[in-house]
């Protein structure tokens, strides 16, 4: 049997020693339970805090790249858009010179609908802006101007820390229509002279934008220059679409790296919540137990308070 003491009361010293510790247990089990996290802090538990910090700032740089991405998007659709609507222009152009070519047709007329055309294709090519951004209405003697963009595509981390961010270039030199510059050989699909096979030259040639045929007679040398007009067009009309199918490979792979990065950020995510978050399930569970243990420690506590009086029965 163990000694009473009425200085000390070791029964009750262990007692409020359980208390206290079930209190403290409880105290992190309603924490966790409120705030949903197991690490909510670096006192919980410092390397899962430390990565799961390192992993949310990541994925917040995730989240800028897969902006950056829809910016990039945004600015490749306006000048896929702007140079599918100039083909089909191009195309009308050039069955207007076609059907020119017949004799005896009122070309002066031809050609008012074909100046109209010219200035349509114009519209749409200085329009073809987002944010800031025109790919096919260009000035390439502005300084700094380079004709391959980048999109940011990615951030990484490797094992040692070190970071970086990945690009996606485009090459936009075969998608300008227009090009402001009055440099030698500057010039785009639509304003560079073009001979009567339909390439571009320096000097002596029409572009597609200064055709003009409304002079042109039955003659067999104007006949020559109107099917010269027609390779131009037609050459120019081969030239957009293989911009616009450059221009297509370059959406695919901005498509394909969104998709990428939205998964990746999905798994990040989920690798954060495997370390810091806390499974309410377990804490509901544990937060019952220590609910009747706290109870049963007071009623405990309130037993071991009682043995000194019970010595005061000793001494009547």
């Amino acid at each position: 049997m163990g000694m009473s003491s009425i200085n000390t009361n070791i029964s009750a010293m262990t007692a409020l020693q359980s208390l206290q510790q079930t209190s403290k247990d409880l105290l992190t089990t309603q924490n966790r339970i409120s705030t949903g996290l197991k690490v909510a802090s670096a006192s919980d538990n410092a390397a899962y805090w430390s990565i799961a910090t390192t992993m949310k700032s990541d994925n917040d740089a995730l989240s800028t790249v897969q902006d950056a991405l829809g910016l990039g998007k945004g600015t490749v659709d306006v000048a896929y858009n702007a140079i599918n609507q100039s083909i089909s222009l191009v195309g009308q152009i050039k069955d207007k010179l076609v059907a020119a070519a017949a004799p005896g047709v009122d070309r002066s007329k031809i050609q008012s609908e074909i100046s109209q055309l010219q200035d349509q294709l114009k519209g749409i090519a200085d329009t073809a802006s987002f944010s800031g951004e025109n790919w096919v209405s260009v000035d390439s003697s502005v300084t700094g101007y380079s004709s391959t963009k980048t999109i940011v595509s990615s951030f990484s981390r490797t094992s040692s820390g070190t970071v970086s961010v990945g690009t996606i270039s485009v090459d936009t030199s075969a998608s300008v229509l227009f090009d402001a510059s009055t440099a030698s050989g500057a010039g785009g699909i639509l304003d560079s002279q073009r001979d009567s096979t339909g390439a571009i030259v320096s000097t002596g040639g029409t572009s597609v934008m200064n055709i003009d045929i409304s002079s042109l007679t039955d003659s067999s040398a104007d006949q020559g220059t109107l099917n010269g007009y027609i390779a131009a067009a037609d050459s120019a009309f081969q030239e957009m679409t293989k911009a616009a199918t450059n221009l297509g490979s370059a959406q695919q792979r901005i498509d394909l790296q969104t998709d990428f990065v939205s998964s990746l950020m999905d798994t990040i995510s989920t690798g954060i919540s495997q370390l810091v978050d806390a499974d309410m399930n377990e804490e509901s569970t544990k937060l019952q137990a220590l609910q009747v243990k706290q109870q049963l420690g007071v009623q405990a506590l309130s037993i071991a308070n009682q043995s000194s009086q019970n010595i005061l029965s000793l001494f009547r």
